[in-house]
């Protein structure tokens, strides 16, 4: 259950571009990101929503993930992998144990939905890999 009284909207802020400045010079994560996020503007206040939606109960984010991210050519579960551990060091790193605690959980489950979703998209004959999220 989303608890705004353990993370402020300027942490939340600050989670979602440290993690985006990491995942932009990440040699794997970095060249999608830049290929596909046309307005980072945009995509800083999206991702900001979201995230003030999952860990504080707000409403202000409005959009479908799912669909954005099986359209994208190519990912693999590695590349999941490699986003989810760049999440965590940053959520690690901010030093709000609560804030690192739930937004990993979060992200650790997202993660997981979507790259089964992009498996059940883009390989319907293949049975779906979890991913490896330690």
């Amino acid at each position: 259950m989303p608890d705004p009284s353990l993370y402020t909207e300027e942490e939340i802020a600050n989670l979602v571009h440290t993690f985006y400045a990491k995942a932009r010079k990440d040699p794997g994560l970095g060249p999608i990101f830049e290929a596909h996020v046309i307005d980072w503007d945009a995509h800083f206040v999206q991702m900001i929503n979201f995230w003030s939606a999952q860990l504080r109960g707000t409403s202000r984010f409005r959009g479908a993930p799912m669909p954005k991210h099986i359209a994208l050519p190519d990912l693999n579960a590695a590349l999941f992998e490699r986003w989810l551990q760049l999440f965590k060091e940053t959520t690690k790193e901010l030093g709000n144990p609560d804030l690192q605690q739930q937004a990993n959980a979060i992200a650790t489950f997202i993660a997981g939905r979507l790259w089964q979703g992009y498996q059940m998209s883009n390989y319907p004959d293949k049975q779906p890999v979890a991913l490896h999220t330690a």
